[in-house]
């Protein structure tokens, strides 16, 4: 499965000392399958260091689910079960790790939910309304890497921003040739030469975590005369 990271910087190696306490699944490396929400994070980290959040793209191993070396856990959805367990780590009581497992799956808890467990824990609503409150509430993902064990079970994808610069050049200059009927050399040197290209090598720019469509429909507004 690929999954993604959000935070103020690109993440090459993995520090489980750097995880906070009191999160959902407990401190831990948390990842998501919604490149999306990883982008909205990365965003709000980003704007916290003064900076432009990155996404870090990983590969999981899901055999860790059913490989009897790891403990898992794994919620299918908002129920009873993962209430009780958000419940159980976001305790600030302590910041002691509330479970043993290796890696979690489940739902977020975010800023909405989170809302509605503090009614639940004031006595506000019950269990069962604060389920129902949630039936149709946008579906989110997480897995948490609790031990360095479950790191054995993740690894960041072998595409760097220089590789992704150079994919997403080849893609835009076959359009230029496609679309405008341009030689391959003057598609080159149409794109190599535009202000564009040079946010794109960049890497602060974050340009390269963009898909290749959206730098060409960016460089076709830099250079209407190809249009």
């Amino acid at each position: 499965m690929q999954v993604y990271h959000g935070s103020h910087t690109e993440i090459a190696e993995i520090d489980l000392s750097k995880g906070q306490a009191n999160k959902d699944f407990g401190r831990g490396f948390y990842v998501t399958k919604f490149r999306k929400h990883a982008e909205a994070w990365a965003e709000v980290i980003g704007s916290k260091h003064d900076v432009k959040g990155v996404v870090t793209e990983f590969k999981f191993y899901e055999r860790a689910f059913v490989d009897d070396v790891y403990k898992t856990l794994r919620f299918g959805g908002y129920n009873e079960q993962w209430l009780d367990f958000i419940v159980l780590n976001r305790d600030k009581s302590t910041t002691e790790q509330q479970h043993d497992y290796d890696i979690v799956e489940g739902p977020v808890a975010d800023d909405k939910v989170q809302n509605r467990i503090d009614q639940y824990l004031s006595g506000e609503i019950s269990k069962d309304v604060f389920l129902s409150m949630l039936e149709y509430h946008e579906e989110t993902h997480q897995i948490c890497f609790c031990t360095r064990k479950s790191l054995q079970m993740i690894e960041p994808l072998q595409k760097t921003s220089t590789v992704k610069c150079v994919m997403i050049s080849e893609s835009v200059i076959e359009a230029l040739i496609t679309d405008f009927n341009l030689g391959a050399e003057a598609a080159a040197d149409k794109f190599y030469t535009s202000k564009i290209f040079t946010a794109l090598a960049d890497k602060s720019t974050g340009l390269y975590l963009k898909p290749w469509q959206e730098i060409y429909e960016m460089l076709k507004k830099e250079c209407p005369e190809i249009m």
